[in-house]
């Protein structure tokens, strides 16, 4: 049942929602979060927690338990075909992640929805935001009929985001940058290693191979017109035209499928008073290189510990400054996966040259180096107030 009030509301309980409310019960703040969903989904378009990800998961409890139900990627390679331009291994990396995690995001919200309810916080389903109104006690939320009076609102409810359109942030589309994909969990006969994931740069898009646990492989690609739910004769082309050639994978089984188009955009502003907004509420971009979740988890644990500090007695400047960190962040995010996206699409005449210039890097380890970190969103150590070191509770 929902409360009467609530110190912080958070709308929508993915990643991003679920470790914003987990950071801030664990420094003690009341928190309540919804979600329109009657049960938590079971297929997920994210699969790989980066190493920033997982020690900032691990400051609030939750990085050692993903951990364990995840398959470790030492590296990450760049194909064309059978080719492998350049290999950026995660071995070097300055952190205790030395790896990423390929885990499907289901299993990450089952983690941190546990962690969150050991916290005494449970998620409140199904609850649909139909109204924000602003007084000078705070924010009254509408919800199927009921209402609910918080100090704070996070949005967190997903790329159309109705805290976002509540609150009349803008949303504004980049001109050409509509993309389709195709997303899939497979059995697959293949050669490639399993403690690697590949992107095959391919004259129709990227097509990313990730290994999942229980001998599961997730693909993305982007395609110009998907159907609806690719079946296993589709997948199996899309491998034979941008995957290996001289000993193509074999498709057995397609677990689950699915397609979906986004435009490249970044809010507005992250703050309009007492509502906030974090994760793909705030910022979408294509799936190239597998930061989306990655950069809303690590909002979260922003957001949730200024937020905390702020209802401490901090000055609500605070909430200021966790915008102005995040949306360069999220630009700077957008405009990697776009660079990702157009190594693949580059037209064929420049391709051997592209080619040349990636077998370059791969012979200069400090290149790599910094691919790596990049990456593994380690750059994100030198803007982010909850950076490895800063505690948040429990």
């Amino acid at each position: 049942m929902l409360p009467e009030r609530t110190d912080v509301l958070v709308v929508g309980a993915g990643p991003t929602g679920l470790t914003a409310a987990l950071t801030l019960a664990r420094r003690g703040v009341e928190v309540t979060v919804v979600d329109q969903r009657e049960k938590p989904a079971v297929t997920s378009r994210a699969a790989v927690v980066h190493a920033y990800t997982l020690e900032v998961l691990d400051l609030v409890g939750a990085g050692a338990a993903l951990v364990a139900r995840g398959l470790r990627s030492a590296r990450f390679s760049v194909r064309d075909r059978d080719r492998v331009l350049v290999t950026v291994p995660f071995g070097g990396l300055p952190s205790r992640h030395r790896y990423a995690l390929m885990v499907s995001q289901s299993v990450t919200e089952e983690v941190l929805t546990d962690r969150l309810a050991e916290a005494g916080v449970r998620v409140l389903r199904p609850y649909r935001l139909t109204g924000l109104r602003h007084d000078g006690d705070g924010t009254v939320a509408d919800l199927d009929g009921t209402s609910v009076r918080a100090r704070w609102v996070i949005g967190a409810d997903g790329i159309n985001s109705t805290v976002r359109e509540l609150a009349g942030i803008t949303f504004t589309k980049s001109a050409g940058s509509e993309e389709s994909f195709v997303l899939a969990d497979v059995r697959v006969d293949s050669v490639l290693p399993r403690d690697g994931a590949s992107i095959f740069l391919a004259r129709g898009g990227p097509l990313v191979w990730a290994p999942l646990p229980d001998g599961r492989v997730r693909l993305v690609a982007t395609v110009a017109d998907p159907p609806a739910e690719p079946d296993a004769a589709y997948l199996q082309r899309l491998l034979d035209e941008r995957g290996l050639r001289q000993r193509p994978d074999q498709v057995r089984e397609v677990l689950w499928s699915s397609r979906f188009r986004l435009h490249r955009r970044v809010a507005g502003t992250f703050r309009s008073g007492p509502v906030l907004l974090a994760g793909d509420a705030a910022h979408v971009h294509s799936p190239a290189g597998g930061q989306g979740m990655n950069l809303g988890i690590s909002d979260a644990v922003d957001l949730g510990d200024t937020l905390a500090d702020v209802l401490a007695g901090a000055d609500e400047t605070r909430l200021d400054e966790y915008a102005a960190r995040r949306r360069p962040l999220a630009h700077e995010v957008a405009d990697f996966a776009d660079r990702l996206t157009r190594l693949a699409t580059v037209p064929s005449s420049a391709r051997p040259a592209r080619d040349v210039l990636l077998r370059l890097i791969s012979l200069l380890p400090p290149v790599r180096h910094r691919i790596a970190l990049r990456l593994a969103g380690l750059n994100q150590r030198l803007v982010s107030v909850a950076g490895p070191g800063k505690r948040t509770g429990g």
